[in-house]
């Protein structure tokens, strides 16, 4: 009887570990999911991702019923160039379709592309504060008129950014001026302002504030679009990726600017080790 009692016990004792072994599994594999829910939020973080950013957009044009979709192609690629330091690849690849943008015409192709490189500490900085910084280039690929700036142009680039207990928070900056390009244009002189903030929690779900301004010093004007995302980030067959979700609302802009529009974003992750 006790031999019996014994063996009983050692069995419910096995299920006890198994249990709570599972559950140390489960709480281990959702904590590092969050991680890199805030991985993805960092710019310069080393994390391969290729977002398609779908943005739609109402109210442009001089008569203000202009409708224009772009979809960003934003690949992000970090290379390892020494055992302290980063170097951070983000292209923006604009594809562009607009109706009444330009009264009475419609366009649509490939707009200008951003090339940014950010060389980055691979371990954050003093009170965990995270940067980066490095050149910006914007190339004249515009494939139709009013699609882009027709401007080469080049400029200082930088994010800085903290985060902790599911915050993020910090601004990532631009200075673009042109070099050469086509005199049909007006020169680019433009600084960008990305100031951002989110929270993220154990579920993978990030809600996220930023403005995406830009000042054109050439015409003294500026551009002030507020947008306002849900994110997830969910596994498919193994492969982790990001919906996002959210209404863009333009707080200020020139004659022509946008009223209102949504965004989607598609993401594909791809850690590194």
């Amino acid at each position: 009887m006790s031999c019996t009692l014994l063996k009983t016990l050692g069995t419910v004792m096995m299920v006890c570990v198994l249990a709570g072994s599972s559950a140390v599994g489960q709480e281990a594999q959702q904590d590092a999911e969050h991680a890199l829910a805030m991985k993805l939020l960092n710019p310069v973080a080393a994390l391969i991702s290729v977002p398609f950013q779908s943005n739609f957009e109402w109210g442009g044009g001089l008569r203000s019923q202009g409708f224009k979709y772009t979809l960003n192609f934003q690949p992000v690629i970090p290379i390892s160039i020494t055992e302290n330091w980063n170097l951070i690849s983000r292209t923006i690849v604009p594809v562009i379709h607009q109706d009444d943008v330009v009264a009475d015409s419609t366009q649509g192709g490939l707009g200008d592309i951003l090339q940014s490189v950010f060389f980055s500490p691979k371990a954050p900085g003093f009170g965990g504060i995270i940067w980066g910084a490095g050149p910006a280039f914007l190339l004249p690929t515009s494939t139709e008129d009013f699609l882009g700036a027709q401007k080469f142009a080049i400029g200082p680039t930088a994010v800085v950014l903290r985060q902790h207990s599911g915050w993020t928070y910090g601004m990532l900056a631009n200075h673009l001026v042109s070099t050469g390009g086509t005199d049909a244009t007006s020169d680019v002189n433009a600084t960008f302002l990305q100031p951002f903030l989110s929270f993220t929690t154990k579920t993978r779900t990030t809600l996220a504030l930023n403005t995406e301004s830009t000042y054109d010093w050439e015409n003294s004007k500026w551009t002030v679009p507020l947008n306002l995302t849900t994110k997830q980030l969910v596994k498919v067959g193994g492969q982790p990726m990001q919906f996002e979700l959210g209404p863009k609302l333009y707080v200020e802009g020139p004659t022509g600017a946008p009223d209102w529009g949504i965004r989607f974003t598609y993401t594909l992750l791809f850690p590194t080790t």
